[in-house]
């Protein structure tokens, strides 16, 4: 009688267990479909920043580099005239000096010279004069 009684107190608590067991699961499984249920879907149909998109692949660091990648103007100007001022000069020289010796024939040389440069000054073949007129241009 004794290994009956034991072997039926085993019986029913594994029973309880069991039942226990399955109360929890059906409880989680409950609460799991509730939040499901609750739950926020996410849309995936967000707009593209504007902000951040390229043109091309390249960047622009000033308002004018802005304005010639978008409007297209690839015009190419001399960064550097007075490397190029001295030979420049040279050649104007050479080029105006007998005009102006025939407009002023008693003007000596570096009077001459000194009318060349006044002239110098403002000719658009002066890589500077270039410079300017190409920004004051645009």
């Amino acid at each position: 009688l004794s290994k009956i009684c034991v072997t039926f107190f085993y019986y029913r608590a594994a029973l309880e267990q069991r039942k226990e067991l399955e109360r929890r699961l059906q409880q989680e499984e409950e609460e799991r479909l509730k939040l499901a249920a609750e739950k926020i879907e996410v849309v995936d149909h967000l707009e593209e920043n504007l902000n951040q998109l390229e043109v091309g692949t390249e960047t622009a660091r000033t308002v004018s580099e802005a304005i010639q990648i978008l409007g297209g103007v690839s015009e190419e100007i001399d960064k550097h005239p007075e490397k190029r001022m001295r030979a420049a000069y040279l050649a104007f020289e050479e080029a105006r000096l007998p005009q102006v010796k025939q407009e002023h024939p008693t003007y000596r040389l570096s009077q001459l010279k000194q009318l060349l440069k006044k002239e110098w000054q403002k000719s658009p073949e002066n890589p500077l004069n270039a410079k300017l007129m190409a920004l004051s241009g645009k």
